[in-house]
């Protein structure tokens, strides 16, 4: 495992404080407050040390205010049910008193059912694509001095777009979105871990799904962006050490607020994973 990909595991690591309390600490990736992927994986890790036996398999959570990066985070986890087969629980995260995250889980024993899926989607192969740090490379010369170390830092979780849009000089092109994902180095064999790993990694590139019919992205000026909920459903086992295809699009916008979809598929062409947002996308005058 390299050390940039060791120190997001430890981050998932929370330290129990004590009944169905536990305490996370923040990483600063050069956004104004914490990365909500961070929250929401920390919040999956919670809950998933209360329940034994069983897997994640839908997540619906609501940031409810930002997070401040130099602040550890308390989670509290509410035990609602354990039935024969799913086990529910609830997550508060809260800093400084104050809640920034509510969420719901679900977790199912293993079970074999009815099988049909999506039939992936093309995209090329992610070992001819650049990726994400190799083009915030080629932009950092054109950028203010301070953003720079957010452009080219090293990345846990390599990503790998898909005709990426260059943020400085975006163009409208439709709701839609591919980028390839997986975890820089060997990951242990802890299904919990790579569930939390894709939580977390799943709320990178998904928002600008909806920006770009506009011709926007996050380095546009007079824009206020931000996550409104976020959900996911976990369909079958997966490895974040190995290639997953994020592929989003956006059906809707209005009332600044812009509607995201996306599905994760391994390179075998198996859906693994779906998630769902709503984001604030906010013209300032």
């Amino acid at each position: 495992m390299l050390e940039v990909t060791k120190k997001l595991v430890e981050l998932l690591d929370l330290s129990p404080i004590g009944d169905d309390h536990f305490q996370g600490d923040s990483e600063d990736l050069g956004f104004p407050n914490v990365f909500g992927g961070q929250v929401l994986g920390q919040a999956l890790m919670a809950a998933s040390r209360t329940v034994e036996g069983r897997l994640c398999h839908s997540l619906h959570a609501y940031f409810l205010r930002p997070g401040n990066q130099d602040m550890p985070i308390d989670y509290e986890v509410q035990r609602v049910r354990d039935g024969g087969s799913f086990s529910v629980r609830r997550v508060i995260a809260r800093q400084d008193g104050k809640e920034i995250l509510t969420g719901s889980m679900s977790f199912q024993v293993a079970e074999e059912g009815f099988e049909h899926q999506l039939t992936m989607p093309d995209a090329p192969d992610p070992e001819t694509l650049r990726s994400e740090q190799d083009w915030g490379e080629l932009l950092a010369p054109q950028v203010p001095e301070k953003m720079r170390p957010i452009l080219t830092r090293d990345r846990p979780i390599e990503i790998r777009p898909v005709n990426p849009v260059n943020p400085l000089k975006p163009e409208k092109r439709p709701p839609h979105k591919q980028s390839w994902f997986r975890a820089q180095g060997h990951l242990p064999d802890d299904p919990v871990l790579h569930r939390c790993l894709l939580t977390y990694a799943s709320d990178f590139q998904f928002l600008g799904t909806s920006l770009n019919p506009h011709g926007l992205t996050f380095m546009s000026k007079n824009l206020q962006v931000a996550s409104l909920d976020h959900a996911i459903w976990f369909h079958r086992d997966f490895r974040m050490d190995e290639w997953l295809l994020y592929d989003k699009d956006s059906p809707s916008a209005s009332a600044g607020r812009g509607f995201n979809r996306g599905n994760f598929f391994n390179q075998d062409g198996v859906l693994v994973a779906s998630t769902a947002q709503e984001a604030l996308i906010r013209q300032r005058s």
